[in-house]
């Protein structure tokens, strides 16, 4: 019996499975057990919180590695930070469940290699790439990596048939890079409390079932084409609302966006208002995290043309002024 197949004679699996509950944040690390356990114990965290996987280390001896999980409705977050690995989900190992996941791994550091149906997807930073737990995959990890993993139940997703779309490299250019970016902040959102990000949900499908479209090179349908259209516009007005000038017209010229769909997306009370709301909360994030920093300093890094239009706003928006939101009585 070759290492790759050694899962079934580690650890039980049953202590982490529950752990890693599916409706709550879990933290799992091989710190927890004496080192020469560290990777059987490694194989029970992989299996208990993705599917059944057949894995061995790229070198022996002194193996770390922790995976930071939530759940977010039916969309799982994992943060995998680990020593270099090979990890084979084999035909056994699928005909042994009835799992049926579509996942996505999005690089954050180091390399790794995504491998099914006959094609190899190299990923560095920011790049994703899917794979279908219901078909033998391999990953290849030669060194130390960082990677969000995503996972979906495929009932949730269209198309159904994923052999297009898996071991596809999705980086910079693609919408692989805008739904990378996304999935990242909604695994910082979910951190905070099991239930936040839940009104997200819909959109992370939509968003994941877009990119997973684009992986294919299919058609995607018009809900996975709003997603998409949505995440771009609201990712351009965060990195831009520093800009005093930044109105609806060139929103809508950046974004590749009608003015009608623009305002559908961000809603009946249009830019300026969605922008105001941003700006404020920026500004909120800005006045605590330095409370040294000047008033007027914090205004013009969130847009405002003036510190007198900024308390205004401010104001406004909070019931407080800026000085009292930093400095409560």
């Amino acid at each position: 019996m070759g290492q790759l197949d050694m899962w079934s004679r580690g650890v039980d699996t049953r202590f982490v499975r529950a752990v890693v509950d599916r409706q709550a944040y879990a933290q799992l690390s091989t710190a927890q057990v004496a080192e020469p356990e560290a990777f059987a114990y490694w194989r029970e965290m992989i299996c208990a919180t993705f599917v059944r996987l057949a894995a061995e280390p790229v070198v022996g001896g002194g193996f770390s590695g922790s995976i930071e999980h939530v759940a977010v409705g039916d969309v799982e977050l994992s943060t995998v930070v680990a020593a270099g690995q090979h990890v084979r989900r084999t035909r056994a190992l699928i005909a042994e469940g009835a799992d049926e996941f579509l996942l996505a791994s999005i690089q954050l550091g180091g390399r790794g290699r995504v491998e099914q149906d006959g094609r190899v997807a190299l990923l560095s930073e920011g790049d994703m790439a899917f794979y279908d737990s219901t078909r033998a995959y391999t990953l290849h990890f030669d060194d130390p990596f960082r990677q969000l993993v995503v996972q979906v139940p495929k009932r949730e997703l269209l198309p159904r048939d994923t052999r297009r779309l898996t071991a596809r490299s999705l980086g910079a250019g693609t919408p692989g890079a805008v739904v990378a970016t996304f999935f990242r902040s909604l695994a910082e959102t979910a951190r905070t409390g099991p239930g936040s990000g839940s009104i997200l949900v819909p959109h992370a499908v939509g968003l994941l079932a877009a990119a997973a479209a684009y992986s294919g090179q299919l058609a995607p349908d018009r809900p996975a084409v709003e997603a998409m259209a949505r995440q771009r516009i609201m990712d351009f007005l965060h990195h831009n609302l520093a800009d005093p000038g930044l109105d609806a017209d060139t929103v809508a010229r950046a974004c590749s966006v009608s003015r009608r769909t623009l305002y559908r997306i961000v809603g009946e009370d249009g830019v300026a208002a969605r922008l105001r709301r941003l700006r404020i909360d920026r500004a909120c994030s800005l006045l605590l995290a330095d409370r040294r920093r000047p008033v007027a300093a914090v205004a013009a890094a969130c847009g405002f043309e003036s510190e007198s239009g900024f308390f205004r706003a401010f104001r406004t928006a909070t019931g407080q002024t800026p000085a009292d939101y930093r400095h409560p009585r």
